[in-house]
């Protein structure tokens, strides 16, 4: 047997060469594994929900275009406190996604409101033009700029409709009705145009309120007037269809700013790919439930929509004007118009 003789010095420049290698290897190993990143996503939503089930389509959209660089732990159920609470966690960087009632952030968001006017879509499809176009694209990067908050795509999909204890058979119905609403400007001035008495109530009060005649009736959808039995003490619903409900998917500005590229574009194609999937559900399951509190005893009453359209007209015109909101109301309007 031979022995190859090797240089002293030969040997020790392989020694050092082998860990510079181990040790880049261990560097370049340690880099990747500092990239990958948790996003905590907290929503209000119960298992069953479009934002459960949206935020799970979510985590797993996300994964998969990152190569599981980045994970998502999903947090519903309030557990994370309510949505203005959350929005709040996601200003300060303490939370990075959430799913949030635009309604609840006008405080933030002046734009925001826009999303509290009644009667702005023909149809679901335009509905669907509106928020997947550049018309969307342009109420997502104003809410931004007013908040600091990234919205990446949209929720949502309850028709809105009239909860009554008395029945609907035609407008002259709502003369005089107590109707539990938002105080948005835009609602109040149509549902006052409408004949109504628009009243503030408190959501966990409107149950024992329509029981005790406190209020007539209130604006809800039909997936949650089944979840909350409010057609148990209110069996009349007139279908108004006067809104389809939109929510904010969101993401903190300083979680996006720790995203690398690669990490950017999979976050933004998951979002749009899972909220048009949540949409989907949202619809899906408001037609399930509209179904259901017919068979539960709820009379339905179809509504003139397009007479109450041109009552509300005027009343909601100058308060969307007052309120600096009528080129982004036309724009919206407008989609999908030859």
């Amino acid at each position: 047997m031979t022995h190859e003789w090797i240089d002293p010095k030969s040997a020790t420049r392989l020694a050092r060469g082998l860990l510079a290698g181990t040790t880049l290897a261990l560097a370049l190993g340690l880099s990747s594994a500092a990239q990958a990143i948790d996003l905590r996503f907290g929503h209000g939503g119960t298992e069953n929900t479009a934002y459960q089930l949206g935020a799970e389509k979510f985590k797993e959209l996300v994964a998969e275009k990152s190569d599981g660089d980045i994970g998502v732990t999903i947090l519903g159920n309030s557990v994370l406190g309510h949505e203005t609470e959350m929005f709040e966690q996601q200003m300060a960087g303490a939370l990075d996604l959430s799913i949030i009632n635009p309604g609840l952030i006008t405080d933030f968001s002046h734009t925001a409101n826009v999303f509290s006017i009644p009667f702005m879509y023909r149809d679901v499809e335009h509905w669907q033009a509106v928020l997947d176009g550049p018309v969307g694209r342009e109420i997502a990067d104003r809410i931004e700029d007013e908040t600091g908050v990234k919205v990446l795509a949209f929720f949502g999909g309850g028709k809105r409709q009239i909860v009554s204890t008395r029945p609907l058979e035609s407008l002259d119905d709502l003369e005089g009705m107590k109707l539990r609403t938002n105080p948005t400007k835009p609602l109040l001035a149509a549902w006052k145009a409408l004949g109504t008495e628009p009243t503030v109530m408190a959501w966990k009060e409107i149950y024992t309120g329509l029981q005790l005649g406190a209020i007539d009736g209130l604006l809800n959808e039909a997936e949650w007037i089944e979840r909350m039995g409010f057609h148990e003490v209110a069996p009349n619903i007139g279908l108004s269809e006067h809104d389809i409900t939109v929510r904010l998917l969101t993401l903190s500005q300083m979680t996006w700013d720790r995203l690398d590229d690669d990490q950017r574009r999979a976050v933004m194609a998951a979002a749009q790919e899972a909220a048009s999937y949540a949409r989907d559900v949202q619809l899906e399951q408001d037609a399930e439930a509209l179904q259901t509190l017919q068979e539960e005893g709820a009379t339905l009453y179809p509504m003139d929509r397009e007479r109450m359209k041109e009552i509300v007209a005027e009343p909601l015109d100058e308060v969307i004007d007052e309120m600096g909101l009528t080129e982004l109301h036309d724009k919206i309007v407008n989609v999908g118009k030859s």
